[in-house]
């Protein structure tokens, strides 16, 4: 009863200086506002908008913050998303009904974020994106690249590619073809030395020599470099993040350098796939026959495939939104 007899002198106030409004333009702000509240507080008072509120909390996850795990050192951050419940509710109210479908999404961004951490190996993804990546290791193998290619791009796969600097010298069509497919190009050092090995001149040396030679044949800069053999120390991840490039390792290893009988590779491979995996193979006989394979089973298991900055990325996965885009549930 109180309610009712607030809004009905509400509602007076604001017939009253509606009509005087046209005398005293000032009074106009103040009328908007007493209307607004009006407003919110017939909105705040549906039982539609307190279900949404409701069921806005059962649909929320937290942003996860980019951390250097104990055991996978440096892993990326991923957004959290919550209900635009006032949007929601805009949506719904013209039918009166709850209806999840109608669910209006938004991401939310992590406090810590890859480029906050200091430099170190990543060996996966976010382990709650549902995504995985391939890296394809370039230092010999020409005869299968093709092949891989063809398969890759049949599937509609984008993967990421580190090529070796003197291969990219001696091979720039085949680069160049790479890249054309429009799959991401890495620094795989430039004559496949023992990293941890060599002198911090050398290190420099071969990482920037690399992203030279891929700067004048291809126009593209590295951001990503993946140490041959995986032969990495502190100093190798600090002088690459000196580069402006971020340490890849791997966290599924295909070992097809062994020359693994395809059907069984693939078998093992999957059985080691999760959510964030970045797997590592090469131009061998054994990937190239496996690699359709592979794939589908990676799709079976309900994960996307991307290259390696699509999966550091923060976005999320199936939801799909970012903070300046919404959607429905359905979507």
């Amino acid at each position: 009863m109180k309610k009712i007899i607030v809004h009905a002198c509400v509602f007076c106030v604001v017939v009253l200086l509606s009509y005087g409004a046209v005398q005293n333009p000032f009074s106009t702000s103040y009328i908007d506002a007493i209307k607004e509240d009006s407003q919110m507080v017939a909105t705040n008072n549906d039982p539609l908008y307190a279900e949404i509120v409701t069921h806005a909390k059962k649909y929320m996850e937290p942003a996860t913050d980019a951390v250097i795990d104990q055991v996978w050192k440096a892993t990326p951050g991923y957004n959290g998303v919550e209900i635009d419940i006032d949007e929601s509710y805009e949506r719904m109210k013209l039918h009166g009904t709850f209806d999840a479908r109608q669910l209006v999404y938004r991401e939310t961004k992590p406090k810590v974020h890859l480029q906050d951490l200091p430099p170190a190996p990543i060996f996966r993804g976010n382990p709650q994106k549902p995504m995985v990546t391939l890296l394809v290791n370039v230092a010999w193998g020409n005869e299968y690249i093709p092949d891989m290619l063809k398969v890759m791009n049949e599937q509609g796969v984008k993967s990421t590619f580190f090529l070796d600097g003197s291969w990219v010298k001696k091979n720039p069509q085949l680069a160049t073809m790479i890249v054309e497919e429009g799959h991401e190009i890495g620094n795989h050092a430039y004559s496949h030395p023992d990293m941890q090995r060599i002198t911090i001149e050398r290190i420099d040396e071969e990482l920037q020599k690399t992203n030279d030679v891929i700067k004048a044949t291809l126009d593209v800069t590295p951001e990503w470099f993946a140490p041959p053999s995986g032969s990495y120390n502190d100093t190798v991840v600090a002088r690459a993040a000196k580069h402006n490039m971020k340490t890849i390792m791997w966290s599924v290893d295909t070992i097809d350098w062994r020359k693994p009988d395809p059907n069984e590779m693939v078998h093992r491979v999957l059985a080691k796939m999760h959510p964030g995996a970045m797997v590592l193979m090469h131009p061998t006989e054994a990937s190239a026959k496996g690699l359709e394979q592979l794939i589908i089973g990676i799709k079976e298991k309900g994960l996307k495939i991307g290259n390696v900055s699509d999966l550091m990325d923060e976005s999320r996965v199936h939801v799909g939104v970012s903070l300046d885009k919404k959607q429905g549930a359905a979507d």
